[in-house]
């Protein structure tokens, strides 16, 4: 029974991603993260994205993807009239299942999209100076795996894709300090087929 079931399934996603467009690419950007805090002023760090990408789907699409980012943020505050500063750098993967609206034609069009991320920190780098006190010791206390979302704006040129989009944490990075990762990212890729 198992086979036939499977096999039932096997042949219905044939044929909707027969009738569906698919399509599979490579990208790479830019990206602007900053980590939000309770009580420490925060600035933005500048990274990377790289990766792939797959969208099946014509005006309504799936789009799931799977690339490495460069995020962090750096942090400034006065305790007892000492100043400190801190800065983190990650290393993750992040997988978003983003589902979006395209409008246009096939060699010029514009899309919208949303949807979560999941991202898993492979490598974290921290640095720490200044006179701390025993409160900022726990400052490098991370989860390794967050949620959060994205939504954002596209277009596609021939084989050419570019898209603008905000990410929010939606669970917090550290929650010593009330800390959650946001950024905006920039990123171009191909389509290979």
């Amino acid at each position: 029974m198992k086979k036939y079931l499977l096999s039932a399934a096997l042949l219905i996603a044939v044929s909707i991603s027969a009738k569906a467009q698919f399509s599979l690419g490579v990208k790479g950007g830019v990206n602007f993260s900053k980590i939000n805090t309770d009580n420490l002023k925060e600035s933005t760090l500048t990274g990377y994205q790289a990766g792939l990408f797959a969208r099946v789907g014509n005006s309504l699409y799936l789009q799931p993807e799977l690339y490495l980012s460069g995020t962090g943020g750096k942090f400034t505050s006065s305790d007892n009239g000492q100043d400190y500063n801190a800065k983190v750098r990650f290393t993750n993967l992040n997988l978003p299942v983003l589902v979006g609206k395209s409008f246009g034609e096939k060699d010029l069009n514009f899309r919208i999209m949303a949807g979560p991320v999941y991202t898993y920190i492979l490598d974290k780098n921290e640095s720490l100076s200044g006179n701390a006190s025993g409160a900022v010791a726990d400052f490098g206390n991370y989860k390794n795996s967050t949620l959060g979302y994205q939504v954002g704006a596209g277009v596609d040129i021939g084989s050419i894709t570019a898209d603008l989009r905000y990410e929010g944490g939606l669970t917090k990075v550290n929650e010593n300090f009330g800390q959650r990762q946001n950024l905006w990212a920039l990123s171009v890729g191909f389509k290979i087929f």
